[in-house]
């Protein structure tokens, strides 16, 4: 993950005097760090951050774990926060995705590289939504209310789309490596 002092360190420097001539603070703007950086650190940081998004699955599902076990009652608030931690990691995984989709599209002229990131994401949000979706029907306020069959579907997607993953990431670092 690209850390604050990475982002502070690649920031472009303002003007000298532009909020006196303008009487609004300027912001600096970062320079994204991954810009020059050679194909293969592009990729590698997209299986760095596929990385990170898996480890954001487990948190979420032993978060849910503790929440059924937690209860009756039941620490929802304990929950929300995990959820919402979790939510904040994919946000800014998929920000970066997308900044390098948007990379290998635009400058760098890698098509068939971004069309992979473009799948990953894609995938990605399926899986979460999936994922969700199963939590929502493992609540406990649904108890003998579950769709058994539903829930092996749901399940039975989680999985094919894991496996889709693999097969895309896999696509992507040989075709990374035919591009350079």
């Amino acid at each position: 993950m690209i850390t604050a002092e990475a982002v502070a360190e690649s920031a472009v420097s303002v003007a000298p005097g532009a909020e006196a001539a303008t009487g609004v603070p300027e912001r600096e703007e970062p320079v994204w760090p991954w810009k020059d950086a050679p194909i293969r650190a592009l990729v590698q940081r997209i299986h760095q951050l596929q990385a990170e998004r898996a480890q954001a699955f487990r948190r979420l599902e032993e978060g849910h774990s503790q929440y059924l076990s937690s209860g009756p009652p039941y620490d929802f608030p304990r929950y929300r926060s995990t959820v919402h931690e979790v939510t904040q990691i994919f946000a800014a995984a998929s920000r970066e995705v997308l900044a390098v989709e948007a990379e290998l599209a635009g400058p760098r002229a890698q098509p068939l590289l971004a069309s992979h990131v473009r799948s990953l994401q894609q995938l990605e949000e399926t899986r979460l939504a999936t994922v969700a979706l199963l939590q929502l029907m493992g609540a406990p306020e649904l108890t003998g209310q579950e769709d058994t069959v539903q829930m092996h579907q749901l399940k039975m997607k989680v999985i094919k789309t894991m496996e889709a993953i693999s097969e895309v990431l896999q696509d992507l670092r040989f075709d990374a490596e035919s591009a350079e």
